[in-house]
This record gives C-alpha cells, structure tokens and sequence, in this order.
C-alpha cells in the first residue's frame, strides 16, 4: 500500500467515470457508499477505444487522432475507494494511470483512469461507452 501514499489526496475527490464503474455497468458496486454527482463529460481531448470487456480512455493526438468530448458520470469518493479503485484499475501494474482531466466547461477538474496500453487494432468507441460498442 506505500505506493498509493503519494497519490492519495486526503480530501474526497472528484472522480470520472466512463466505462465499467457507471451506474447499472458489471463494476458499479465498487462506487458503493460514495457520493454520484450527474453526467458530465470531458474537453474535446481525448479518445475512448473497446478492448472488448472494457473501455480504454487515452488522451488523443490531435495530428493522428483528433479528441472528443467522452460522456461519464461525477462521482466523489474517498480515499479508501481509491485505493480499491487502484488496484481495480490495475495502475501498479501499467494497466491504467489515474490522472486529472479537464470537464467540458473547461475549468472543473476530476481524476480519471487513463489507459496506459497500446490502442492498435481497437474499436473506436465515439464519445460513449457500453458493451456494444
């Protein structure tokens, strides 16, 4: 658990969700006992790909692959949901990297799991996730 020190804000944060973690989505009782604040989605930065059980959010390149402004939900949770999360998420294993972004109003600010893998050969999810994307 040392690794998570550093990352763990001592205050509720702001969390984006866009994939499994959604409410009625397979992963949705780890945000249990937490706090869901409404849709929201994010700036025109970023790119959401289908791995096939789950989604990959990444940052877009905009010469390559122009961003989108992807569709989740606002969640605060605390600092022992993240730690879950964390490891959930895969992050000291290089799966995901849970890192602030920008919300589409362009100044609130929320963590997120973005995916650290390569997205070759994915499917492009749009700007919204779900199992039949």
């Amino acid at each position: 658990m040392a690794a998570y020190n550093a990352l763990m804000p001592s205050e509720p944060t702001l969390l984006f969700v866009y994939g499994t973690l959604k409410r009625g989505e397979v992963r949705a009782s780890l945000l249990a006992g937490q706090q869901y604040l409404g849709q929201v989605k994010t700036t025109a930065a970023y790119r959401l790909f289908n791995t096939g059980d789950y989604p990959a959010l990444v940052e877009a390149e905009p010469l390559s692959l122009p961003g989108r402004s992807i569709h989740g939900e606002l969640w605060q949770v605390d600092t022992a949901c993240l730690a879950r999360l964390d490891i959930e998420e895969g992050v000291d294993d290089g799966l995901y990297e849970r890192r602030e972004i920008v919300l589409s109003d362009g100044t609130a600010r929320a963590m997120t799991y973005l995916y650290r893998q390569p997205t070759e050969g994915l499917e492009d999810c749009g700007d919204t996730w779900d199992m039949t994307c």
